[in-house]
């Protein structure tokens, strides 16, 4: 299964230059010789440099602003890495998630972005940011929460 890790929000310059929005916390993806999968079929990187929050990438082929202008919005997909350092969205999903009391508060439905911290979405929409997560195993994630976090008004 490929994982998304970037997502090409628009071209730059005239040279055939895009910008990446990286998903993924493994900046070591996008080095020059990296292939990634993509709706357009395979895309090998031949330049690569920060800026901003973001990269900017140039990928062997594209040598225009024109070029890079046809690659807007393609999501760039990639193996995962398996070296047991944290966990993939994919794998949250459907977790249930256990308070620090025992009680069973839902099954995860997604992981939204945040600048703070990533939040598991919960079935009842509940939200839980990733930095009160205590452990991850056999489908169960366990939380530590602050009182009156799953509180409804």
């Amino acid at each position: 299964m490929k994982l998304e890790v970037g997502r090409i929000t628009r071209a730059h310059g005239l040279r055939g230059e895009v910008v990446v929005d990286p998903i993924t916390d493994r900046p070591d993806r996008f080095v020059v010789g990296a292939t990634f999968d993509s709706k357009l079929g395979p895309l090998v990187v031949s330049a690569c440099r920060p800026f901003q929050q973001k990269l900017l990438v140039t990928f062997e082929g594209c040598a225009s602003r024109e070029q890079a202008e046809a690659l807007r919005a393609v999501v760039l997909l990639a193996e995962p890495i398996d070296d047991d350092e944290g966990l993939y969205v994919h794998e949250l999903i459907g977790c249930r998630v256990v308070d620090q009391d025992g009680i069973d508060r839902g099954a995860v439905v997604s992981v939204e972005a945040n600048p703070a911290a990533d939040l598991l979405v919960l079935d009842d929409q509940a939200l839980v940011p990733l930095n009160f997560v205590v452990d991850v195993s056999d489908g169960t994630i366990r939380v530590d929460v602050p009182a009156g976090l799953f509180d409804i008004d």
